[in-house]
């Protein structure tokens, strides 16, 4: 068994069913690169979205790594610990004190590299201690 748990292609695929096919290429794209910079990770299909986190270090806030959201006309990625994270770019915004998100609306416009950033840091990010694990 690898050693993460992602939620097979036809369950991902029916939760998409309704989104616009730019935004669906957003949100497979977001689940490669959360795969490719945790493992480890394990995926979670919420009500509107998708949640990841570390099972090893907890469940999916206290070992979150990240939340997909399903918007009308975008696509939130959120950080729960998103307040604790670097963000030298200023791409998190939200006005809640903990949880911080990028609101993606074009593929193309998307800033991949910057959020591979942001995700790695939350992948070490250790909300017990507020510091990278």
């Amino acid at each position: 068994m690898p050693p993460y748990h992602l939620r097979p292609t036809g369950e991902i695929e029916l939760c998409l069913r309704t989104l616009a096919p730019e935004l669906r290429d957003i949100v497979l794209e977001l689940r490669s690169l959360i795969l490719t910079v945790a493992p480890d990770i394990t995926e979670r299909i919420q009500r509107r979205g998708f949640t990841y986190y570390h099972p090893a270090r907890g469940g999916p806030v206290s070992a979150g790594l990240c939340q997909i959201g399903l918007e009308r006309d975008h696509v939130r990625l959120a950080f729960v610990h998103g307040a604790c994270l670097p963000d030298p770019k200023g791409l998190l915004t939200g006005p809640a004190r903990y949880k911080r998100y990028v609101a993606l609306r074009a593929y193309a416009r998307v800033p991949w590299d910057d959020l591979r950033d942001l995700l790695a840091a939350s992948a070490r990010f250790d909300p017990r201690t507020l510091a990278a694990v």
